[in-house]
């Protein structure tokens, strides 16, 4: 009898085991969150329609600055690319009256998307109303990205911020 009580407790317990090996580690949900968020800024990169939103700015020369408000963008899409970022640097030539700001809007061209082992290097070129503007994304998989801006009329500057999907506009009333 306790052969059979014994061999039938070693039985249960190869039975249960593999319903208790199911349950996913935190690494590997880590893992596989960090996947899935790889898969939209690839997305995001491949349509070529995206907003950085800038959180630090680091001037030519300077210390970086911390931006506490959210309201600093670059909305990139490949019919129309709008900006508004601040600048604190050298400026060249600058329109009378200008708030000194990087503010445009412009079609992009000389679209380059390059990928690396660990980012995406991406590169346009967007005349605005007064300046040519060089932008250089370096968007890692995360969606962490800088953004170095470089211009005729003023001295570069880079941005660190976040990338994401744009927001659906939606019809006020």
């Amino acid at each position: 009898m306790k052969t059979k009580l014994s061999l039938l407790l070693v039985l249960v317990c190869f039975l249960a085991a593999p319903v208790f090996a199911q349950q996913k580690t935190k690494k590997e949900l880590k893992a596989e969150s960090a996947l899935k968020k790889q898969k939209e800024i690839e997305a995001l990169i491949d349509a070529k329609n995206f907003v950085f939103e800038a959180q630090k700015v680091n001037p030519q020369g300077g210390r970086f600055i911390i931006l506490n408000n959210n309201s600093y963008f670059l909305n990139f899409n490949t019919e129309k690319t709008t900006c508004d970022l601040p600048f604190f640097g050298r400026a060249f030539n600058v329109p009378y009256g200008g708030d000194g700001g990087i503010k445009f809007e412009g079609i992009p061209e000389n679209i380059k998307v390059e990928k690396k082992k660990k980012n995406y290097t991406f590169r346009a070129t967007v005349k605005g109303k007064d300046d040519v503007y060089d932008l250089i994304f370096t968007i890692f998989f995360d969606g962490g990205a800088s953004l170095s801006v470089n211009s005729n009329n003023r001295a570069s500057i880079s941005y660190d911020g976040e990338i994401e999907a744009p927001k659906a506009l939606t019809d006020k009333k």
